[in-house]
C-alpha cells in the first residue's frame, strides 16, 4: 500500500529538471560530432621545462641590456684587462637601481640570480674606484657573439621569412614596423633590421611615412613563395607514407597532429577531428576579402583557414614559437578571432599554450610538430646558437670557483644586497655562517641546472 502511494507522488522538481536538460541523473551524453567550442588545457611537461630554461635566458638578456645601457669601459690596465677582450663592467649599485626600476625586480633578486650564475656574470671590487663592479664572463659574451654571427650569416633567410609574413597579411601585405620589431627576435632579423633589412632592400620592402612595411613584388622571387610550410610536409609525408588504394581526400586538407598526454580521446571527438581535417579551406595566403562568409560551411573553412595562418606565422620563426601576446598583434591580418586563447585550445592536437614564465602571466605558443620530447627536429644556427647560451645559464655554480670571486668582492656585500641586512643575507646564503653552514633556499632560489663535469674557469681570467 505504501509503495502504491509512493508511486502517485509527483517526482522533486530537481529530478525533472535533471531528465529535461539530459544531466548527470538521466545518464544523458552528448554525441555531438563537432568540435567543442571550449576545451580545458592540458600540460604537456616537455614544453613546460622549455620554458623554465627560457625564464634564466629572458631574466639574462634584461640584465644584459642594462648592463650594455649603463656600461663603462673596464679599467685597461694591470691584470683586470681580461686581455683585451673588450669586456664592460658596470657599478653594480647602478645596475642594481636600474633593474629595481626598469624591471621591477625586488631588491635582493639582481644580485641573486648574478650569484646563481657565475658563468654568465662576474662580480669583482674595481682596482680604482674601489667599488663592486660586474660584468659578462668570456664564455657568456663568447655565446652572445655566436648568436650575432648566425643571425648575420642567416640574413638572406630572414629577408625571404620577412616577405612572406608581409604576405600574411592579404590584401595590402602590410605590417606595422612596430609589430615586427616586437616579433624580430622570433624571426631571427638584426636589432637594426630598419636598417640592414627593410632599408637596405628597397626593391623588397617599402617603409611608409606612416610607419608600415609593405612587400614589393619582384621578379626574383622563388615559384614557391606563397607555399605554406604545411602543405610541403603534406606532400612530402604523402609520398612517403602513401599506401595503395589509401584515401588522397583525408590527406588533402590534413594538419599533423599530436595531443599531449592525457589528453582523452573518445569516439565522438575523434569523428570530429576526422571531419574537421577533411574540410577544404583557402591558403593563408589568399585574398578572401571578398567571399561571402554568411554560411556556416564558409564559416567552418574560414576558421580552419586561420589555424592554417597561425601554422604558417609560427613555422617561420626560428624557434617554432612566440608568445601569445605578439601573436595577437597578427590577429587582424591572421583573420584569428578575438579570443585567440580559446581558439587555439581547440587545436591542442597542433598548437600547445605554455603558462611557464612570469607568474602565469606569460603565454608562449608552440608548433606541436617542430618538437619531439622537448627538441626542435629542425634545427638551424641561430637556435645552435641559443642553445649554446642555455647550457651557460643551466651549468651548476658548484662547479665553478667561486672562492676567488668571492674573496675579490670584499666589501662588496652591502653594495650587492643594498644594504648591510642584505648583503648578510647573501652572504650567508652562499657563503654560510660562522659555522660554515649555508641557510636552507626554496625551491625558486635553487639552482636545478644540470651538471656541468667540468671547471669553468671563468674566474681564471680576472683574477691569479
Amino acid at each position: 500500500m505504501l509503495r502504491r502511494i509512493a508511486a502517485l507522488r509527483p517526482p522533486p522538481p530537481r529530478a525533472v529538471a535533471a531528465a529535461l536538460v539530459g544531466g548527470a541523473d538521466s545518464g544523458y551524453s552528448s554525441k555531438s560530432t563537432s568540435l567543442p567550442q571550449k576545451q580545458q588545457r592540458v600540460r604537456d611537461h616537455a614544453f613546460d621545462g622549455i620554458m623554465e630554461v627560457q625564464k634564466r635566458v629572458r631574466r639574462f638578456l634584461a640584465l644584459h641590456a642594462l648592463l650594455l645601457y649603463a656600461a663603462t669601459p673596464t679599467a685597461p690596465s694591470g691584470k683586470f684587462s681580461a686581455g683585451g677582450s673588450g669586456a664592460v663592467s658596470v657599478p653594480f649599485s647602478r645596475l642594481g637601481a636600474l633593474s629595481r626600476r626598469q624591471l621591477r625586480l625586488a631588491p635582493l633578486d639582481a644580485g641573486n640570480f648574478m650569484l646563481r650564475h657565475p658563468h654568465a656574470f662576474h662580480l669583482f671590487l674595481h682596482p680604482v674606484h674601489r667599488i663592486l663592479h660586474v660584468r659578462l664572463t668570456p664564455r657568456a659574451s663568447a655565446a652572445l657573439r655566436l648568436e650575432a654571427d648566425a643571425i648575420a650569416s642567416l640574413r638572406p633567410g630572414a629577408v625571404l621569412r620577412l616577405r612572406k609574413l608581409l604576405l600574411l597579411a592579404p590584401p595590402h601585405h602590410r605590417l606595422r614596423l612596430e609589430h615586427i620589431r616586437l616579433l624580430r627576435r622570433d624571426f631571427g632579423l638584426p636589432d637594426d633590421f630598419a636598417d640592414s633589412v627593410i632599408l637596405s632592400n628597397p626593391a623588397l620592402f617599402r617603409l611608409t611615412p606612416d610607419g608600415f612595411v609593405e612587400f614589393v613584388p619582384s621578379p626574383d622571387d622563388p615559384p614557391d613563395l606563397t607555399v605554406a610550410a604545411v602543405e610541403r610536409s603534406r606532400e612530402r609525408h604523402y609520398r612517403e607514407h602513401r599506401a595503395p588504394g589509401a584515401g588522397e581526400e583525408d590527406a588533402r586538407f590534413a594538419f599533423p597532429t599530436r595531443f599531449p598526454p592525457g589528453f582523452k580521446i573518445g569516439k565522438y571527438f575523434r569523428i570530429a577531428v576526422w571531419k574537421w581535417q577533411r574540410l577544404p579551406y583557402a591558403s593563408p595566403y589568399a585574398d578572401v576579402s571578398g567571399h561571402d562568409l554568411r554560411s556556416l560551411e564558409a564559416q567552418r573553412r574560414m576558421e580552419k583557414r586561420a589555424v592554417a595562418a597561425v601554422h604558417e606565422l609560427l613555422s617561420l620563426t626560428v624557434d617554432k614559437r612566440t608568445t601569445l601576446e605578439r601573436l595577437a598583434l597578427f590577429r587582424d591580418a591572421l583573420g584569428v578571432p578575438k579570443k585567440i586563447k580559446e581558439f587555439l585550445l581547440k587545436y591542442q592536437g597542433i598548437f600547445y599554450i605554455s603558462t611557464r614564465g612570469n607568474q602565469g602571466k606569460l603565454h608562449t605558443v608552440f608548433l606541436r610538430e617542430a618538437y619531439y620530447k622537448g627538441e626542435l627536429l629542425d634545427s638551424n644556427e641561430i637556435h645552435d646558437a641559443r642553445r649554446k647560451l642555455e647550457e651557460l645559464l643551466l651549468m651548476s655554480r658548484e662547479k665553478a670557483n667561486l672562492d676567488r670571486m668571492f674573496t675579490s668582492m670584499g666589501r662588496g656585500w652591502d653594495e650587492l644586497g643594498g644594504g648591510r641586512c642584505g648583503g648578510a643575507e647573501l652572504r650567508e646564503k652562499f657563503l654560510g655562517d660562522a659555522g660554515g653552514r649555508k641557510r636552507k633556499v626554496g625551491a625558486d632560489d635553487e639552482d636545478d641546472g644540470a651538471d656541468s663535469g667540468e671547471d669553468s674557469g671563468v674566474e681564471s681570467l680576472y683574477i691569479d
